[in-house]
């Protein structure tokens, strides 16, 4: 259970990465801005480390949070599969620095507790993807003809590239209403395909 000073350094620390990148997320910017010492800070959170795995925490909770409504939903998989992906872009607009903390595995490369978390991370988003598409290969409603597995990549290497092109090039469009555009094509791929 996080204190609300706590609350309050990862507000601000998701507005700093928002603002600035991963460089700007520092003690002396973090204290700055909440208008607390270094100090301070430092008894909440004993290094940057700290604070980027508890913005994991954050995501992590939402995530699941979701993804286990989903399953337990009675749509059909394609619907739920739609339903995950526009919850990302949904995230994703709303705390944009998130991207910069989920999809930066390269800079977590260093710190094991990092690059662990984003690992657990995606893979219980890869097994959750992975139990709404055997069901629906089962009921009919996801073609039969490509493995789960291969699936699984193409629907979340789909939803990174497109978020991190949405990031990378300063978010010139709508990610709710080209998501949607997105997750339309996705389907059509995810479809039977000659009764397969």
């Amino acid at each position: 259970m996080k204190t609300d000073r706590q609350k309050e350094i990862i507000h601000v620390s998701l507005e700093l990465l928002s603002e600035y990148g991963i460089q700007g997320l520092t003690m002396k910017n973090l204290s700055k801005r909440i208008g607390i010492s270094e100090p301070a800070i430092y008894r909440h959170f004993d290094n940057k480390v700290e604070i980027l795995s508890a913005l994991l925490d954050f995501f992590r909770q939402n995530n699941e949070g979701f993804f286990e409504k989903e399953v337990d939903k009675s749509f059909p998989a394609p619907d739920k599969i739609e339903n995950i992906l526009m919850n990302h872009f949904r995230v994703f607009t709303e705390n944009p620095s998130l991207v910069t903390v989920i999809f930066a595995e390269e800079l977590f490369r260093n710190e094991a507790a990092l690059s662990d978390k984003v690992i657990s991370i995606m893979e219980y988003n890869s097994s959750v993807i992975k139990t709404i598409l055997d069901d629906g290969q089962a009921a009919g409603t996801i073609r039969k003809d490509i493995p789960a597995e291969h699936l699984i990549l193409m629907i979340l290497g789909a939803l990174r590239l497109f978020v991190k092109k949405w990031q990378l090039t300063g978010a010139p469009f709508s990610l709710k209403d080209e998501g949607l555009k997105l997750t339309a094509s996705l389907k059509c791929l995810l479809k039977p395909a000659n009764g397969s």
